[in-house]
C-alpha cells in the first residue's frame, strides 16, 4: 500500500533510537533504562540491535565506562532535537504543557533572566516557566529545576553546572558624575565617587580591588540591598558601583553607563545549576536556551 521512497535508507527502529538517545544522554543503560521504563539489559540489546542495522559503533571502552564514538557524537545531538520536539508536539496536540521551576537571585532575575524570557516562551509555548526568587548565597532550592545564579570556578565544577556567561566585574558610574572628563580624569572621578554597595554583595569593591590592583580610596559609602538596587543608582547618578558584566552590559553598551576602568575578568560564571533527579525535556531545553543566551553577549570591554 505504502511505497518506499527511499529505497535502502530505511530508518532504524524507533525504539532502537530512542535506547540510543536516553543511553547517550544519561551516560547509562541503568538511568536510561529508568527513564524509558525498561531493564538496562533491554536498553543494551536496543543499541547493539541499531549498531548492527546502521553498521557503525556507537559506543567504544569498557562496559563499565562507554563512551560515544564519533559517529554516536554525530547521531546524539539530532535525536535529542527530534525527540524533544515530537513531545511538544503530542503535549500541545492533547493541550498539555510542561512545568519547570527556576530559581534565580533576585538581580540576575530582573536584569537579565526575565528580560530574555519572551524569547524562550515564543522557542517553547509548551514549557510554563515558573520562577521563583534564590537567596542570595543559596545554591539549591526545593523544587528547583534549574538554578540559576553567579559561581566561582570551584562550585562550577562540584556542582556539575553549565557556565553560561563568563564572569567579569568592573566599577560603572553615570556620565553625569564625569562630565567630559575622559581617562585617567574621568577614572579619578569615579574612585572618589560615593560607593554604592550591595548587602547581598558587601565584598563587590574588595574583589575588584584585588583583581584590578587599583588601591581603595576613602570615600562615603551607600548602602542598598540588592545588586539591581545599585545597578539603578548608578544610572540616576547616586554614586558608583561594581556590577558583573551580566548586569551591567546593557547600560554599558548604550552609553548610560561609563566603565573607564573596563572589567577584570575572574574565573566564575553565570552558571545553571541542574536541579535533582533526570533532566526533564523542558530542562534540556531550557539549558540549551540559556546557553544559546550566554553566547550573543557582547564580550565586557577590558581594563584600559
Amino acid at each position: 500500500m505504502f511505497q518506499n521512497l527511499t529505497p535502502g535508507a530505511a530508518l532504524p527502529s524507533l525504539n532502537a533510537l530512542r535506547a540510543f538517545e536516553a543511553m547517550a544522554r544519561t551516560g547509562s543503560a541503568t538511568l536510561a533504562g529508568a527513564e524509558l521504563n525498561v531493564t538496562h539489559s533491554a536498553v543494551s540489546r536496543q543499541v547493539k540491535a541499531l549498531e548492527a542495522q546502521m553498521g557503525v559503533r556507537l559506543f567504544e571502552g569498557p562496559r563499565h565506562a562507554l563512551k560515544l564514538t564519533p559517529a554516536g557524537r554525530d547521531l546524539l545531538p539530532g535525536l535529542t532535537a527530534a525527540f524533544d520536539g515530537m513531545a511538544a508536539a503530542v503535549a500541545g496536540a492533547r493541550g498539555e504543557g510542561q512545568d519547570l521551576h527556576v530559581a534565580v537571585n533576585a538581580s540576575l532575575s530582573v536584569k537579565w533572566l526575565i528580560p530574555r524570557l519572551a524569547d524562550f516562551g515564543r522557542l517553547h509555548p509548551e514549557v510554563r516557566v515558573h520562577l521563583v526568587e534564590l537567596a542570595p548565597h543559596a545554591v539549591s532550592h526545593r523544587g528547583a529545576d534549574v538554578v540559576l545564579r553567579l559561581l566561582d570556578a570551584e562550585r562550577i565544577k562540584t556542582l556539575k553546572a553549565e557556565r553560561i556567561i563568563p564572569n567579569a566585574v568592573g566599577p560603572v558610574i553615570a556620565p553625569s558624575l564625569t562630565g567630559p572628563l575622559t581617562g585617567a580624569d574621568a577614572r579619578a572621578a569615579l574612585l572618589h565617587a560615593p560607593r554604592l554597595v550591595a548587602r547581598t554583595h558587601l565584598s563587590g569593591w574588595k574583589d575588584w580591588a584585588e583583581l584590578s590592583g587599583h588601591r581603595s580610596t576613602a570615600t562615603s559609602e551607600r548602602p542598598v540591598a540588592h545588586l539591581h538596587f545599585a545597578l539603578d543608582a548608578a544610572l540616576s547618578g547616586w554614586g558608583a558601583a561594581v556590577l558583573p558584566w551580566a548586569l551591567a552590559a546593557e547600560a554599558v553598551q548604550d552609553g548610560r553607563l561609563l566603565a573607564p576602568f573596563g572589567f577584570n575578568a575572574d574565573d566564575g560564571a553565570v552558571a545553571a545549576i541542574p536541579g535533582a533527579g533526570e533532566p526533564s525535556r523542558a530542562r534540556r531545553a531550557f539549558v540549551r536556551w540559556l546557553v544559546d543566551q550566554g553566547r550573543v553577549m557582547p564580550p565586557a570591554p577590558s581594563p584600559p
